[in-house]
């Protein structure tokens, strides 16, 4: 249940990071209040997964994962670079997250 709910949190974190594009510097109301609303629900759920996971190990795959999406999310929605050495960076991170989920529990 603890796995669960940091990915949903994860989840979250991606959404988030990628709606401050939309939200302008928080300048545009509704994106702005979307972020917000996904940053609170996300720490909350971080938060309630740290409860029964090691903080570092639910810290970690929590950004992790946010960050590999995020980048995923940029390249699909904002025509980001999707070069070779990115996108091998990203799968650095995501061996990282995965590792701390199968090794480091």
């Amino acid at each position: 249940m603890h796995w669960t709910l940091l990915l949903l949190a994860a989840a979250l974190e991606i959404v988030w990071a990628t709606g401050l594009k939309s939200a302008a510097g928080f300048t545009r109301l509704w994106p702005s209040v979307g972020v917000i609303a996904a940053m609170a629900a996300s720490l909350s759920l971080l938060a309630l997964a740290a409860r029964g996971l090691p903080i570092g190990t639910a810290y970690a795959v929590w950004t992790g994962i946010g960050a590999a999406g995020t980048a995923v999310a940029g390249m699909v929605l904002f025509g980001e670079s999707a070069a070779l050495p990115r996108l091998a960076c990203l799968a650095l991170i995501i061996a990282g997250v995965a590792g701390l989920k199968f090794l480091g529990e």
